[in-house]
């Protein structure tokens, strides 16, 4: 339920509404404009590669090497949202928060970004979706991108003053999530509301939950 409503204080009762999808209290990091079904990905670390792998040592001798590295990391990761682009994946959910190379190289190759998830979301995401985070460096990053979920609509959502990101998803089984944006004049009131609805979709589940004789 935490996933499935937002507050918003400040408004009447009665501009409260269900939304289709689900609604993510953030804002785009790069948001390129695109219509129709699109993929979207979902990632779990930086997209900047990293030089080392953990616990490693990496040295370097010169201010040249060190310039040389940060040439091949823009490259990767250029390369990277590029075959992205070529997957024809539009949008990325990361609960990582990404780099600027990255924002902007996603910028440059019309895919849209949403960082900082939390693991709550993303596990709905996943639940609704059936997708998996994608790993872009543990493998051959030339490989075709299969874990991508399709998403009907992908736009921002202003709620008051708090800009958000409204998504539609193609779920694999019967849930098709909608979301409560629940208003009221301040905050008190629209946690006493959230609080009630929330115990009456709880009575409501035990109440039509299938018993096995």
């Amino acid at each position: 339920f935490a996933e499935l409503h937002a507050a918003v204080p400040g408004l009447p009762l009665a501009s409260s509404r269900v939304l289709p999808g689900i609604v993510l209290r953030r804002d785009f990091a790069a948001y390129c404009p695109m219509d129709g079904e699109l993929r979207a990905l979902l990632v779990t670390e930086p997209l900047r590669p990293a030089l080392t792998a953990p616990g490693v040592e990496f040295v370097v001798d010169s201010e040249g090497q060190y310039q040389a590295s940060l040439r091949w990391i823009t490259k990767r990761t250029e390369a990277l949202m590029k075959h992205l682009q070529s997957n024809n994946v539009k949008l990325l959910l990361s609960s990582a928060k990404q780099e600027e190379v990255v924002i902007y190289y996603a910028k440059l190759y019309g895919v849209s970004v949403v960082e900082c998830l939390s693991s709550e979301e993303m596990a709905l995401i996943s639940e609704i979706t059936g997708v998996s985070p994608y790993a872009p460096f543990g493998d051959n990053m030339d490989r075709e991108i299969t874990e991508t979920a399709v998403v009907t609509f992908c736009q921002p959502l202003l709620l008051v003053s708090r800009r958000c990101v409204h998504i539609g998803f193609t779920s694999v089984s019967a849930f098709q999530p909608h979301c409560l944006i629940l208003c009221g004049p301040v905050d008190g009131v629209n946690e006493q509301h959230a609080a009630a609805l929330q115990e009456a979709f709880t009575m409501l589940q035990q109440l039509f939950k299938t018993v096995h004789q």
